[in-house]
């Protein structure tokens, strides 16, 4: 019996230590892989890597009047000829991206806003000026164009893809410091109210930016662009773009960015759809006693999309193309996205009748506030 069990032990054992070797040589991974893949996890050097050469730093410089050249107290007689009127260089910086290969750069608006010179210096060192293909005062962008080979557009993002939570990193030229990168996460999503612009609809981030980076990039982990950074909060109350932030930096989406950038070159402007409507959001309640969005109509233009289609004071908007309407802000962006010509479906309540009408989208001619006309 005794040599029987040995017979059975001695493979049993060898086997099982044929197995521990198997699990460590092939299977287990090693320790110090482990820990060094931890690591990596834990950097964004890739995403900055490959979205870095796509930042470019923006210096601007105009000609603003120096004011007079007499001397303070003295004399102006109007029988002595006059020097002309002295003037000086104003300077100033921000960022961009570059999203195309042919050189096309979105930046902010007011980062070239009234500038006489515009010069862009690459990541790689390179120098060359732009020139404006178009600005849009409404949401804060302009697109350049420079003239360069090999160049290096970004990744694009899907900014309707972004949550709350999301790691974000911000590049930028901040204070001079060229391509800095700080990282955040998304704090809140269609952050509006600051009447910065007329769509408004921001990302908030908690990345820290400062003057400079406006018309920066905002990416994801991936180095993709989600946005372009634009706006800091001071805790004064007061949104600003130039003064020192308290963690609260707002971006413009990618997605509305490219609507803009692709008018801009294209027609040189911005193309807006247009209903012709005032609204202001409610609250209606349905069969089963629930409350839900609506738009109360306050204002039809005479001859507008909506009053051709035959929208009134006093309708209930409560869908637009099969959407359901959370607030008059979101449908405005909505339909301005449309282009004239396009059909779309309103579904409205008048009195206790459902009314489902079609509107032939219009072209928006002038801006727009908060609470005008969609």
């Amino acid at each position: 019996m005794k040599q029987t069990l040995q017979f059975i032990a001695w493979p049993a054992i060898a086997g099982l230590l044929a197995a521990l070797l198997i699990l460590d040589r092939w299977v287990l991974p090693d320790a110090d892989v482990t820990s060094e893949d931890n690591v990596a996890s834990a950097s964004y050097s890739r995403a900055v890597s490959a979205a870095t050469p796509s930042v470019v730093n923006i210096y601007t410089a105009k000609l603003v009047d120096a004011g007079s050249n007499l001397a303070p107290g003295s004399f102006f007689n109007p029988r002595e000829p006059t020097s002309p009127r002295r003037q000086r260089i104003e300077r100033s910086l921000g960022s961009g991206v570059i999203v195309s290969a042919e050189g096309h750069i979105l930046t902010n608006n007011h980062v070239i806003a009234d500038a006489d010179a515009i010069q862009v210096m690459l990541h790689d060192g390179r120098s060359t000026s732009a020139v404006v293909i178009g600005t849009d005062s409404a949401t804060d962008l302009a697109a350049l164009k420079i003239e360069l080979p090999e160049l290096a557009p970004i990744a694009l993002g899907n900014s309707d893809e972004v949550r709350v939570g999301d790691v974000v990193l911000a590049i930028g030229n901040p204070l001079g410091f060229n391509h800095s990168v700080t990282q955040g996460i998304v704090s809140a999503l269609g952050r509006w109210g600051l009447q910065q612009t007329t769509y408004e609809d921001y990302i908030q981030t908690d990345a820290s930016i400062h003057l400079g980076n406006s018309g920066g990039a905002l990416i994801d982990t991936r180095g993709r662009l989600l946005g372009i950074n634009t706006i800091i909060y001071t805790g004064n109350g007061q949104s600003s773009r130039g003064a020192t932030g308290i963690g609260i930096s707002l971006a413009i989406p990618v997605n509305l960015a490219l609507f803009v950038m692709q008018d801009l070159i294209k027609y040189g402007e911005v193309i807006r759809g247009w209903l012709g409507v005032s609204v202001e959001p409610i609250g209606v309640f349905t069969d089963s006693n629930k409350s839900r969005p609506a738009l109360a109509v306050q204002g039809v233009a005479a001859g507008s999309p909506a009053a051709r289609a035959g929208v009134q004071v006093g309708d209930l908007i409560t869908h637009i193309d099969g959407e359901p309407v959370l607030d008059g802000r979101r449908t405005m962006h909505q339909i301005a996205r449309l282009r004239p010509g396009d059909t779309i479906a309103i579904v409205l309540l008048r009195g206790r009748q459902s009314l489902e009408l079609r509107a032939v989208v219009g072209a928006q001619t002038q801006s727009t506030g908060s609470t005008a006309s969609r």
